[in-house]
């Protein structure tokens, strides 16, 4: 748990649910948004997608491979803005990142139901990380709170049961130092300390909340029940990373004379021109 005073300082206080996200990577609040604000959330979010063009964001790839996502949303509308900044979210994640922490990134999902590209939910991930890479063989010493850097956040604007493809976190797999495997033999057969995923269903108005690090993914929908996702996604991490809710090409700080001398890959990253990663794209 951090607390700010010039520096970061480790501290013991917390809700339970930050203790959670510390030792276990994901925790679920429920009820944080009554039914009223959920309604607003999905007004102005469904305007959006039905307004707004989807951003392509990666060269090569389509409008199509960016229909069910909306970018910068906190940009683009108050509600959004607001539920970020919900007080029953701050108080979880601030011990952990620091009461000056920041949204780096805000998405919003639609996923249609019984979207054939869904069938097997995807492949295992991290949004970012391992912040502490190490050898598998190298365990933690746990007199040390695990240093967490960013967090995501599902506040569900409609319900997400197991049939409907929740995200599914591999439990305490943030403290690995490792990135999941990029090739099982099956993809749901991954288990991270003989522990398989936990599934972070719930209910519209409830909160579910991830660590970066830890090794997550959609589970599978099941096509009898599946309605579709349909949440608002914000990442929050502390003031030390970049914010990554627009692109680098596009909001930086540098002049217009040091953009074109950036002529190679490694000068244009090394400058701040970063291609879309995960956050951003």
């Amino acid at each position: 748990m951090l607390t700010r005073a010039g520096y970061l300082y480790l501290r013991d206080d917390g809700p339970a649910a930050s203790h959670q996200l510390e030792r276990e990577g994901h925790a679920v609040l429920r009820q944080v948004f009554p039914a009223a604000d959920v309604a607003r959330l999905r007004v102005e979010i469904e305007r959006i997608f039905d307004t707004e063009r989807p951003a392509i964001r990666v060269r090569g790839r389509s409008a199509a491979d960016y229909a069910d996502f909306r970018h910068g949303m906190l940009n683009k509308s108050a509600a959004a803005q607001e539920a970020a900044g919900h007080r029953r979210i701050l108080d979880v994640i601030e011990p952990l990142l620091g009461e000056d922490c920041h949204v780096i990134a805000n998405t919003s999902w639609r996923n249609r139901p019984h979207d054939p590209r869904a069938v097997d939910g995807g492949a295992w991930h991290c949004d970012a990380g391992p912040h502490v890479p190490r050898p598998p063989d190298v365990p933690w010493d746990d007199r040390i709170p695990y240093p967490v850097f960013a967090i995501g956040i599902h506040i569900l604007l409609q319900d997400c049961p197991r049939a409907c493809g929740p995200t599914g976190v591999l439990a305490g797999s943030h403290r690995s130092g490792q990135a999941p495997p990029l090739r099982p033999a099956s993809r749901l057969g991954v288990l991270y300390e003989n522990r398989g995923p936990v599934a972070l269903t719930g209910e519209a108005g409830d909160v579910a909340m991830f660590v970066s690090d830890a090794w997550h993914r959609r589970l599978p929908p099941v096509p009898s029940g599946d309605t579709g996702r349909f949440f608002l996604q914000v990442h929050y991490a502390r003031r030390d990373l970049a914010q990554r809710i627009e692109l680098t090409d596009q909001v930086n700080h540098l002049s217009g004379a040091a953009v074109r001398r950036a002529k190679t890959d490694r000068e244009r990253r090394l400058v701040g021109l970063h291609p879309p990663g995960f956050y951003d794209a």
